[in-house]
């Protein structure tokens, strides 16, 4: 693709110093209520809650796919997966055509100065994370492609001129470099010698933690922050509330042959164990605290340059996990532990009747990239199928979205169905569909007999891949039935532990919402072939 180079006047010039910049911070496996701002009281995220304070919290925010890359490319693309027609069993790469049209490209083809830095995990260009496209998209880039885990030079060589050795100080280091003009970071891809003064620019940052591949990597080494060594460790921590071991599941949440459990990436497994999950709990803790210190040094940062006052900070995460609630261990479902996230957007340009409040507005991460170009002044293109947030965030005005479609597509050999789910402000309903997928157990066990490598087996997505992800995407629009299906009353059942889809006397709420789930499986689907690339093992691609 070729990227447009825009000839921008002095008159121009103007105007583009005139517009806000931004910094748009994206967390990884961040459950709604692992901060203090949404309700957690152990944990120290005091930066992040002085930003909720200061601008706007959404308390009602969700993603569109409860898993890494799909909510990412949404995010990027504002277009719901079943759209894009990106994921891990897809089979396929974001075309260059679609890539033209995102959020990152179209404001740097309008003045911006763009920045990229920490975890990419979107296939991008022909070749994936291999064509270098993502790299050229930006003015400055400092990431790695998939998982970076808690020590990134351990795993890309593009961080090895850091300074630091953990993750988000990695990060942080790149954030700095980026805004302070000054641009010393071996090892950053930049097309301009410096920062433009003259233009405004947008910085994406995006984070591998709390995800489990950072805090399972976490290895309390000499050289670690003292926040990575002891924190919390002092704290009696409670197990999460609803929390059941897998010894103890007497009925499993979903039917054995909708959710197949046993199939599960082992890489959850320690949901199954109390101990574990306490470990893994309290590394999310201290990953937290140090994600606060990233936001917290930004916004000096950002005042000490004389920025603070026009650059517009927006913090969410690209999905949440289950941590052994009602059994359960990952992502990719549609319930509220794993699609409602916080996010939080500070514009400190606003009226300051307008700062300092929380929304109880429907929210969705697909309307980050409409807002963002909505304060740019840019005309966001008409692939885009989120809607701006800023009169929400500039004022309170009336619900932007009646209802939130959610979706799971990745349905493979380790057990998870295809879901699609609707809600509104109280209610949520939830459909499942047939789970005919060949386990990964049994891949497994023939890969060890023939001496296999087990990941290629597990995760090598091959040509005819791309055939069953695209009916799993169209097969519900042409008509297949659902095998399993929930009604949840959110408000008062928010941890969704009651399903109410055989009481009598909720049909008329069950009628509602079967229309919404088809109009907005309708809308979620859009009209055309998604503008994807082949990207297989076939064809040479590497797993993300």
């Amino acid at each position: 693709m070729a990227l447009a180079i825009i000839l921008l006047t002095p008159a121009s010039l103007s105007l583009a110093s005139e517009r806000p910049n931004f910094v748009f911070i994206l967390t990884d496996d961040q459950s709604y209520g692992m901060m203090g701002c949404d309700g957690n009281e152990l944990t120290q995220t005091p930066n992040i809650d002085q930003l909720a304070t200061d601008g706007v919290f959404f308390d009602r925010a969700y993603v569109t796919s409860a898993i890494c890359t799909p909510s990412r490319i949404s995010i990027l693309l504002s277009q719901y997966e079943r759209k894009h027609g990106v994921n891990f069993n897809s089979g396929t790469s974001v075309a260059p055509e679609a890539w033209a049209q995102s959020y990152p490209i179209v404001m740097r083809e309008n003045g911006y100065y763009t920045g990229y830095v920490g975890k990419n995990h979107a296939p991008i260009g022909d070749g994936g994370y291999d064509s270098g496209l993502m790299e050229k998209s930006f003015d400055y880039f400092y990431a790695g492609h998939g998982h970076i885990k808690f020590y990134p030079k351990d795993v890309h060589d593009i961080f090895k001129g850091a300074k630091a050795d953990t993750q988000i100080e990695i990060v942080a280091e790149s954030a700095v470099d980026f805004l302070s003009n000054e641009h010393r970071l071996e090892g950053a891809i930049r097309f301009l010698e410096s920062r433009p003064e003259d233009k405004p620019f947008c910085l994406s940052v995006c984070l591998n933690l709390p995800h489990g591949a950072g805090t399972s990597t976490m290895q309390m080494r000499e050289s670690d922050d003292e926040i990575y060594k002891t924190l919390y460790r002092d704290i009696d921590l409670q197990l999460p509330e609803h929390y059941v071991a897998k010894k103890e599941i007497t009925t499993p949440k979903l039917p054995p042959d909708v959710l197949k459990t046993e199939e599960r990436q082992v890489g959850y497994n320690y949901v199954d164990e109390p101990i574990a999950v306490i470990e893994r709990m309290t590394r999310q803790m201290q990953a937290m605290t140090g994600i606060d210190r990233f936001v917290g040094n930004v916004r000096k940062k950002l005042l000490a340059k004389g920025l603070g006052k026009n650059t517009i900070i927006i913090f969410t995460s690209d999905h949440g996990l289950f941590m052994g609630q009602q059994g359960l261990g990952g992502k990719a479902l549609c319930y509220e532990q794993t699609t409602h996230v916080p996010l939080i957007v500070y514009n400190p340009m606003a009226q300051p009747e307008s700062l300092g409040r929380r929304s109880n507005r429907l929210a969705q991460s697909i309307d980050i990239a409409p807002t963002m170009l909505d304060y740019a002044g840019v005309t966001p293109p008409n692939t885009f199928q989120g809607k701006s947030l800023r009169r929400l965030i500039d004022g309170d005005g009336d619900e932007i979205h009646d209802y939130i479609f959610t979706e799971n597509l990745w349905s493979t050999h380790f057990g998870n169905p295809r879901i699609e789910a609707v809600q509104d402000k109280r209610w949520k309903y939830i459909r499942y569909y047939k789970n005919n997928n060949f386990p990964a157990s049994e891949k497994v066990r023939v890969a060890k007999e023939l001496n296999v490598p087990v990941n290629k087996m597990l995760y090598n997505v091959h040509d005819d891949g791309i055939a069953v992800y695209r009916h799993y995407a169209e097969s519900s629009l042409a008509g297949e039935p659902p095998v399993f299906e929930e009604l949840y009353d959110i408000e008062n059942d928010p941890a969704e532990l009651n399903n109410l889809i055989d009481q009598t006397q909720h049909s008329d709420i069950l009628k509602r919402l079967k229309a919404a789930w088809k109009q907005k499986l309708t809308e979620a689907r859009g009209t055309g072939t998604p503008k994807v690339l082949r990207y297989t093992a076939d064809s040479g691609a590497k797993p993300g």
